[in-house]
């Protein structure tokens, strides 16, 4: 007697007339939720929830790997050899390699979503369906971008009174939770008075209220909980309204109270690129709007900090104009204070006209304190200057596009020699005194001048071959990223960039320029081709 083995259990449902109807439904559903996704994720369909959490049975089946080769199953199941597969995929191709299978989706979703870019409209962070999206992705992001440029419709009118004609004054203060709406009594006013709310809802454009809405902020932000890079673009910034507050300035007011009240324990890099000059005051931990004694905290895991700010007009005739520029000198000195204990990389460029060096404000002229002999009996003896500033564990730093004295860049390696490894002073012009003795530091800390034979002096040199007329790529993801324009960085005409490090290269094995250009095969000469102003020749 033969005994007849069971069937294996089939993985294909049997669907009948009532299963047909109520599946139909159920991918009318996901169809419809599917119309609301944002960041290209994947919704869970309603067969595999229950009360929105997944079933014990379905997350089997989610982690399932269907095929029939042996070895692909080998491969993907080594996580060494899945982790390097992913990291090779193709940022575009990803979302169609979700596509494939539930295990495939959850193993691509952190590659996908690990830099995510927002740009700040009405309904960004107020829109349900933004915010439910968010919830399911958000712990993979590690770099996240807020951009919210300056335009028309981030620019604020004064506030008029429609009875009086006379201009109204509006002192903000954020209002950290959402407002309760019990039915018979009246609702709290999120300005300040009823009478205020209704001008600024007639008067001002939406974004200015979305920028305002700090509980939607807050509620955002929370899901990126392993966020390790920040950064804040906000390009176009026009110079005409420089002392006037804009939408930008409540957004980031909105955008410092999220990241302060957010689990965001992995942060450890900000990026400011780029900013105005009024922004880092809103920026600000301690003088910022809606601060606390403890804002600060969040700020001091900050250990990487890149700065493009846009240029000041300290040099103006105008007292006025000078005076409201040595006010944002003063900001930019205190917010540069505040995170100088933790950072050990920093990164500064003025965007536009050259600026002061902001690592020494306190030997700027136009910040030094003022004369006993012109102040009060009463005000003397009172420092009227900033504070030097001290970076405690700073090892690399580079400053672009600034005007200083040798001096400053003197006393600057002093102070920091015991932990400065690498600094850079690229597109920096000298007031007074040269660059020999500005690093002269170098030589009494080395005790010789043997440093200078490792100096490297470094700057962009555009190689022309063929076509005559062909425009030169300047390289440099940093210029890149800033929008800094090839004007901006071909005006090198009477200034001098170096790049000095603490170690140094055996003179044996230098080669000479002319033999590293010509040595190696064939294939080194493409690729140097392909690397360079041609990058469309094979």
């Amino acid at each position: 007697m033969h005994s007849q083995r069971p069937a294996p259990p089939s993985l294909k449902r049997s669907v009948s007339g009532e299963s047909q109807s109520s599946y139909a439904s159920q991918a009318t559903t996901v169809s419809r939720s599917s119309s609301k996704l944002l960041f290209g994720e994947i919704p869970l369909t309603p067969a595999t929830t229950v009360d929105g959490r997944l079933t014990r049975q379905n997350s089997s089946i989610c982690s399932l790997v269907l095929s029939s080769n042996p070895t692909f199953l080998r491969f993907w199941e080594n996580e060494t050899c899945r982790e390097a597969l992913l990291a090779q995929v193709e940022q575009e191709d990803l979302p169609n390699l979700r596509l494939v299978c539930h295990d495939f989706s959850a193993r691509a979703a952190p590659y996908l979503f690990e830099y995510l870019t927002v740009t700040f409209k009405p309904s960004t962070f107020s829109k349900p369906a933004r915010l439910e999206a968010l919830s399911r992705i958000g712990r993979h992001v590690k770099t996240f971008t807020f951009h919210m440029p300056h335009g028309p419709e981030t620019f604020l009118p004064p506030i008029i009174d429609p009875l009086t004609g006379s201009e109204k004054q509006f002192l903000y203060e954020p209002q950290l939770l959402t407002p309760l709406n019990i039915p018979g009594q009246e609702k709290q006013p999120k300005y300040g008075s009823q009478e205020l709310d209704d001008l600024l809802i007639r008067q001002y454009p939406p974004l200015f209220h979305a920028a305002t809405n700090v509980p939607a902020f807050v509620s955002a932000i929370s899901e990126m909980v392993n966020m390790t890079h920040l950064k804040i673009s906000c390009p176009g910034f026009d110079k005409a309204a420089r002392y006037r507050r804009n939408a930008v300035d409540y957004a980031l007011i909105s955008l410092r109270i999220a990241i302060e009240r957010a689990p965001l324990f992995s942060l450890s890099t900000l990026s400011l690129l780029p900013i105005h000059s009024g922004g880092l005051l809103y920026l600000h931990p301690m003088f910022g709007f809606g601060s606390t004694p403890s804002s600060s905290k969040r700020w001091a895991q900050i250990r990487r900090l890149n700065i493009c700010m846009e240029s000041i007009p300290f040099t103006s005739p105008s007292p006025r104009v000078r005076a409201q520029s040595l006010e944002h000198l003063r900001i930019l000195h205190a917010y540069l204070r505040t995170l100088s204990h933790g950072l050990t990389r920093l990164f500064f460029r003025w965007k536009g006209d050259r600026g002061p060096s902001p690592l020494s404000l306190d030997k700027e002229p136009c910040m030094l304190p003022i004369e006993e002999t012109m102040l009060h009996p009463s005000q003397r003896g009172q420092v009227r200057g900033p504070r030097p500033l001290k970076f405690a564990r700073l090892r690399y730093m580079e400053l672009e596009n600034a005007v200083m004295d040798s001096s400053q860049i003197a006393d600057f390696i002093s102070k920091h020699r015991r932990t400065l490894v690498e600094f850079s002073f690229e597109d920096v012009k000298l007031r007074q005194g040269n660059w020999d003795d500005a690093l002269e530091p170098l030589t009494r800390i080395a005790g010789n001048a043997a440093w200078k034979e490792r100096a490297e002096e470094v700057m962009d040199v555009p190689i022309v071959l063929s076509p005559c007329d062909a425009e030169p790529r300047i390289m440099g993801p940093l210029l890149d990223e800033m929008n800094g324009s090839v004007d901006e960085v071909r005006e090198k005409k009477g200034t001098l960039s170096r790049w000095l490090s603490k170690g140094g290269q055996c003179p044996q094995a230098k080669k000479s320029a002319k033999e590293s250009f010509w040595a190696g095969s064939g294939e080194h000469m493409r690729r140097f081709l392909r690397g360079s102003i041609f990058p469309s020749w094979k």
